[in-house]
């Protein structure tokens, strides 16, 4: 295998010495870079017309990036104690539960209250939110992923990339949340809640990524990278606000729908093993407090 490599690494080498080849090589790079520039300037122009959608997708990457603000302790406070770890997790899963609600599902409702068909766009709404749900217990079954909390607690050593992957799937719904909000204009403190709550799980990942064997700066850098997911789900919420006009609930109640799926599936259970229900209840109801408070600011 690595005679084979080697052949056709020379074999590609030889053929771009060649001053027709590298001619075509320079027009392939030409092509590439003039394409790139082109759908720059045309998503600039998209998000110039659509100035809430910039908004959301500006929102979505100002959550993600406090990820890796939330890790920077690890290069100095190493990982957080057992103790702090129920609460902390459960007050990441008390604001998403409350963002689920303030700022997706009550602008929902009340938009399908005051439609001219209330039931049927009701219905449907339910429906959007069982399919959010669906989505991400499908994304769960059918991705390979080791979840965050069973490195410390499991005495096994799980492959980095399925750590990674898990992390993934819980950020990709907080940045369709957070876009589809932010550009429906319905936000209500959402973005700066789940930016508040992804800094302690910052802190938690890059301590998960530390006890896999990774050094502290590259555990913190990691932790950065899983939260610059976000952006990613936020450009599809963003997009799904856009285009959605009367079917704005659905959007809502989608992204609402696989809000509480991660908090079900994975922050809830996360918080309340033996020994730390009441830190982790505790830590739920302090974070669904806090974006009350922001939900009544804002």
């Amino acid at each position: 295998a690595f005679n084979r490599s080697a052949t056709m690494t020379q074999i590609v080498l030889q053929h771009y010495e060649k001053p027709a080849a590298r001619r075509h090589l320079w027009v392939g790079l030409v092509m590439a870079v003039v394409a790139l520039a082109f759908g720059i300037e045309q998503a600039v122009a998209w998000l110039t017309a659509h100035p809430m959608a910039a908004r959301g997708l500006e929102a979505s990457l100002l959550a993600g990036a406090a990820t890796g603000l939330g890790a920077l302790p690890i290069l100095m406070l190493r990982r957080p104690s057992e103790r702090l770890m129920a609460p902390m997790l459960g007050l990441a899963g008390g604001m998403m539960l409350a963002a689920s609600l303030f700022s997706l599902l009550v602008p929902a409702v009340q938009t399908v209250a005051a439609s001219d068909m209330p039931w049927a766009l009701g219905l449907a709404t339910a429906a959007a939110l069982l399919a959010g749900v669906g989505a991400m217990q499908t994304l769960d079954r059918r991705l390979p992923h080791e979840h965050v909390e069973a490195v410390e607690s499991s005495g096994l050593q799980p492959n980095v990339a399925l750590v990674v992957a898990a992390i993934a799937i819980h950020n990709v719904p907080e940045g369709l949340a957070v876009g589809v909000a932010a550009a429906a204009g319905a936000d209500h403190g959402m973005s700066l809640g789940i930016a508040i709550q992804n800094v302690p799980e910052g802190w938690i990942v890059a301590s998960a990524m530390l006890a896999l064997g990774a050094a502290p700066l590259r555990a913190a850098l990691i932790a950065l990278g899983t939260g610059l997911v976000e952006p990613v789900g936020g450009l599809f919420g963003v997009i799904a606000s856009t285009v959605a006009g009367a079917a704005l609930p659905l959007a809502l109640a989608a992204a609402a729908g696989a809000m509480l799926w991660v908090v079900s599936h994975e922050m809830i259970p996360a918080s309340h093993k033996p020994g730390r229900i009441g830190a982790g209840t505790a830590g739920l109801a302090a974070g669904f407090a806090v974006m009350t408070t922001l939900a009544s600011v804002f």
